[in-house]
């Protein structure tokens, strides 16, 4: 069956199915999801344990410990890291990607009901997935009302039914996250006193209060023809039935009467809230925050459109009854569709300067219709494939697409011409047309499947950056196949219809006088160096020898350093202020406080929108979340280009508090945590948490030397470099304890009730889940001294102070403790400055830090190593290099199957390193005008690049090769011929996809940052290639075409004849 006949004879036919490739496409477009940037798979599982009070020492002890031991040889886990911190303890669990997480989640779940003896007040443990998806997409912040005077965070269960329930029945929310509020609990407020005058101590109220919160099946009962389940139900549900429960029942030796002492006796049962951990202020006022997580998959357009209407709800009628209000301020889909219409503009200018090119090079309207139809019907057939392999329309996939703009005519290109040149020399419509495609089809299939090949290595790649690349990849590939198809069906048909005779341009095309005389020198130019290097073998060696040392050296000069992935502009700055272990909240707060008067001036709501010239731009929006350890700042700019001015607007501040450290940076794409995609984990490891901390002191005070902090560089230890958060330890005096008659748990409980509250119990009011608290009745202690004056009930009815059973010490103790690996690691997160790429900061922290400090001497026990990106970067190039190389293979055993030669692919593979010279050249321009570093995007264009640079040789060998063995010319005369030939379909096609991907690194915008450097380097790469395929490969043919014809022709004449 010849494709190419068929659709000549069957025109009607090929434009039914290019409709339906449109059609399908459109609705194929309607159903594929719209999101940022790719979903990422991340096989990790995060498990939290929470028990109210504790220290991070008791955290890791009773804790951390027995669960990472009974984790311990879990399959599939590729790492595993801890925190331990106040009242919370939190395991990491990083699977390898090929992990069934479903089964992983089934082992950790198996393997977490191993572990017992948990302290009683330790809550069960939870595990939750994690994935990039956990980036929200949507921020909401929730405020009082001018009549409303009731502190924000008691408004948290109001909150917490109305916001997240409403907004979580949205189609594609997963969850609704909720911040700074105070969950309400039920209190029993006990007095001293009252316990002493009736002899009761704290064990016999938490006990009490235990046994009577009970519920418990007792079975069934058969009567009849019914069967009644039996219950015991005891559960406390109002603060009267707490206050009922008896504590102690007793009959009077004398009168015979029964005295009965209840909890209404000694204390007090009332709702109140638990104190705020956190404390949020926005643009200046007290408020709550929330934030919507999306389903994985989910279009983020119309969950957002979803959301929005959920809001409205809220703000217009449910909200306001509570005496509240809300409003978002930060939107995801802003910054998405922008950088859609950003693509869209750049796909649509792309198609018309490649139109304009075509128009330019052919004079014919009809000719350029033919081609152009190209880019429509591949862009539009590929989002059919998009959808059916589940992708998602994003940023990356979205710049594919628009790379391919430039990419898709060059076939069709190449087939028109042919046809075109077959018009001109006086050949019939449908003889032409076939001839045209039938001539060069070898050569475009092959071009088309280098291109495609290239992409292979990387579809099977796991990494990180290889599901990244994957869209791109899927979008470039689909889009050339298609427009492989067009070339040689809907280009060949629609020519015998168009190129009929009578058409001007064929013998009389438009003259372009200055355009027409620059070509003709440049080709008279090829031309002469054509017949100059295939004359004269040694002027051909040393063309060859010079262009390739000037690759190289071109390449290794101007090659920058690695980076990993680009930051992207969310419009929104991020950042965490850690001041001194043991700060309490409200130091947090006015640390955050004074920060927040700093940079008031530059709200737009107090001094306006618009910036004076060169000031830093107004903010937005901008909020601050002070907890205990660790301070969150946000900001957004009214001029979202701008927002990367405002972190030393809001760094500046941040010193000013002696032994604070801060870290603010732009919020990237990609990453997740605080250092977003740009940061370097340099960890310090050792079972001897002292002798860790004191080497980790001596790598920050080297980092801070190396990266100083004045040129932009940030550092923050995880957690701080010392024992500082200060601690008050009750040690018990056994024999006082004893004397008294209370033991060691008695006075455990007692601290923590009247200090802090005791956690007795869970109970079900209104139908949630609430704390019963025992707790004192002057709320927790604000002195040092106060401990040991609180008081201590004996079972004789005494009172004593904690200091007359104990002694009472002022020490130190870690704020945070974190395991890498189950080893006690203080973690150093450096981010570079802008301008400084990974590759040399990792450099700069191997030989000023690491290698530094284990010169001066370090304990053996004590282990150093860079992580988190670092780790990720090194990864993603070695796994990069080997698919570079695989590719390489790939284009030279697809060419060799074209050629029957495994030498011809060797001359054509000379201008791949040409066009890596172009790439890093252009690079280097692009460089020139903003800062660009060669992260891993970037390399992805050097890939492309071996797949489409090889195009023009493939051209240049296939014409040459076609002229020898079929025409019977001398190779010499060949190679002349097919360059003259060839040169006016390889620049129609270099100078398409040129101008076609143009507007890819000129017009900035949302989501230019990530393509742009792809796009200079393939700009670079073509440009330069085109040029320099003409002054390499006829000089390489040259040297080798006579000689392997001439042992093709001899083997032809050589075969063996059959017996007569």
């Amino acid at each position: 069956m010849n494709l190419i006949r068929i659709s000549i004879e069957r025109p009607i036919a090929v434009l039914a199915a290019v409709f339906m490739i449109v059609l399908f496409g459109l609705l194929a477009l309607q159903t594929i999801p719209i999101q940022l940037t790719p979903d990422v798979r991340r096989p990790v599982l995060n498990i939290q344990t929470t028990w109210h009070g504790a220290a991070p020492a008791e955290m890791e002890r009773e804790i951390i410990n027995r669960q990472e031991e009974a984790l311990k040889g879990l399959p599939g886990v590729a790492s595993i890291t801890s925190r331990a911190e106040d009242g919370r303890a939190r395991i990491n669990l990083e699977f390898n990607l090929d992990q069934n997480m479903d089964r992983a989640l089934l082992l950790v779940a198996n393997r977490l009901d191993r572990v017992t003896g948990y302290p009683d007040e330790a809550n069960e443990p939870t595990i939750r997935t994690s994935s990039s998806d956990d980036n929200p997409i949507g921020w909401f912040i929730i405020d009082r009302l001018a009549d409303n005077n009731q502190p924000i965070h008691t408004h948290y269960d109001v909150v917490d039914d109305l916001v997240r329930d409403r907004l979580e029945r949205v189609p594609g929310v997963s969850r609704v996250n909720i911040y700074g509020g105070g969950e309400r609990e039920l209190r029993v407020i006990v007095d001293p006193e009252r316990l002493a005058r009736y002899g009761l101590t704290v064990l016999q109220v938490v006990n009490a209060l235990k046994a009577a919160n009970s519920s418990m099946p007792g079975g069934d009962v058969v009567e009849g023809k019914r069967r009644y389940v039996v219950r015991t139900v005891g559960e406390f549900t109002t603060p009267e039935q707490v206050a009922a429960v008896l504590v102690r029942s007793e009959r009077g030796s004398g009168t015979g009467r029964i005295g009965r002492v209840t909890i209404g006796d000694i204390a007090s049962v009332e709702f109140g809230h638990k104190t705020a951990t956190a404390y949020i202020r926005s643009l200046g006022n007290p408020t709550l925050a929330a934030s919507t997580i999306r389903d994985a998959g989910a279009n983020v357009i119309e969950v957002m459109s979803g959301i929005h209407e959920a809001i409205k709800e809220l703000a217009a009628d449910t909200l306001p009854a509570a005496g509240l209000t809300i409003r978002q301020v930060y939107d995801e889909t802003v910054y998405i569709n922008s950088a859609i219409d950003l693509v869209q503009n750049n796909i649509m200018v792309g198609g018309m300067l490649a139109a304009i090119v075509l128009l330019l090079f052919l004079r014919s309207v009809r000719a350029t219709l033919v081609i152009s139809l190209a880019i429509p019907v591949s862009v539009v057939g590929a989002f059919v494939a998009m959808a059916a392999l589940g992708r998602s329309l994003n940023v990356i996939s979205l710049a594919g697409i628009a790379f391919s703009v430039g990419m898709v005519v060059d076939a069709a290109i190449v087939v028109l011409e042919n046809i075109y040149r077959h018009r001109q020399e006086g050949t019939r419509p449908q003889i032409a047309a076939f001839l045209g495609a039938q001539q060069v089809w070898g050569a475009i299939l092959v071009s088309a499947l280098t291109t495609v090949l290239v992409f292979l290595p990387l579809l099977v790649m796991k990494l990180e950056v290889g599901q990244l690349f994957r869209d791109i990849a899927v979008a470039i590939s689909v889009s050339v196949l298609l427009s492989l198809l067009v070339s040689v069906t809907v280009v060949p048909a629609l020519s015998r219809r168009l190129l009929r005779d009578g058409m001007k341009s064929l013998k009389n095309p438009l003259r372009l006088p200055l355009i027409d005389g620059l070509a003709r020198a440049f080709s008279d130019g090829v031309m002469q160096f054509t017949h100059l290097v295939v004359r004269s073998r040694s002027i051909a060696i040393a063309i060859v020898i010079i262009l390739s040392g000037a690759g190289a050296i071109v390449t290794w000069g101007f090659l920058p350093k690695l980076d990993y992935l680009p930051d992207g502009n969310r419009n929104l700055i991020f950042g965490v202020i850690m001041p001194p272990p043991g700060y309490n909240l409200e130091t947090t707060k006015s640390i955050a406080q004074q920060l927040e008067n700093t940079v008031r001036p530059l709200w737009s709501s107090v001094s306006g929108p618009k910036s004076e010239p060169g000031k830093p731009p107004k903010i937005e929006n901008f909020f601050y979340v002070a907890a205990r350890a660790t301070t969150f700042i946000g900001a957004s700019a009214v001029d979202p280009k701008r927002v990367g001015e405002l972190i030393p607007v809001l760094r500046a501040p941040i010193f000013k508090e002696p032994g604070t450290y801060g870290f603010i940076s732009k919020r990237s794409l990609f990453g997740r945590g605080i250092g977003g995609g740009r940061s370097i984990n340099l960890e310090v490891s050792g079972p001897d948490l002292d002798v860790v901390l004191g080497v980790a002191g001596r790598a920050a005070r080297l980092v801070g030397k190396a990266l100083p902090r004045r040129q932009g560089n940030q550092l923050r230890p995880k957690p701080g470099l010392e024992l500082g958060a200060p601690e008050i330890r009750v040690v018990p005096d056994p024999v006082l304890l004893a004397d008294n008659g209370v033991t060691a748990l008695e006075l455990g409980l007692t601290v923590d009730a009247f200090n802090d509250g005791l956690r007795v119990a869970e109970v079900t009011v209104d139908g949630r889940r609430v704390d019963l608290m025992l707790v004192g009745p002057d709320g927790q202690i604000k002195a040092t001294q106060g401990i040991g004056n609180l008081p201590v009930v004996t079972r004789s009815g005494t009172i004593l102070p904690v200091s007359s059973l104990a002694d009472i010490r002022m020490t130190a103790g870690p704020t945070e403790i974190r395991h890498v690996e189950r080893e006690r690691t203080v973690t150093l997160e450096v981010r570079p400055r802008a301008d400084l790429p990974l590759e040399a900061a990792m450099e700069v922290l191997q030989i000023q830090v690491i290698d530094a400090l284990q010169k001066q001497g370090v304990p053996s026990s004590v282990k150093m190593r860079m992580s988190g990106t670092a780790d990720k970067l090194t990864a993603a190039w070695d796994h990069l290099v080997v698919d570079l190389a695989v590719a390489v293979i790939i284009v030279y055993l697809v060419m060799a199957v074209l050629f029957e030669s495994f030498l011809y692919p060797l001359i054509i593979l000379f201008s791949v390193p040409l066009a890596t010279a172009g790439g890093v050249l252009g690079l280097a321009l692009l460089n020139t005008y903003v800062f660009q570093p060669l992260d891993m995007l970037t390399i992805l264009g050097f890939v492309i690049l071996i797949g489409i640079v090889v195009n023009n040789a493939i051209l240049i060998v296939h014409q040459t090769l076609f002229l020898v063995r079929h025409d019977g010319m001398h190779a010499n005369d060949a190679i002349i011929e097919a360059v003259r030939n060839r040169i006016r379909p390889i620049f129609m096609s270099t100078l398409t996809s040129v101008f076609g991907m143009l507007p890819l690194v000129v017009f900035p915008g949302a989501g230019s940052e990530l393509y742009r450097g792809l796009g200079s380097v393939v700009l670079g790469g073509l440009s330069l290639s085109a040029v320099l395929t003409l002054l390499i490969i006829p000089p390489l043919l040259s040297l080798v075409s006579a000689v392997v014809e001439r042992g093709r022709s001899r083997d032809s004449q050589e075969t063996v004849q059959p017996a007569e």
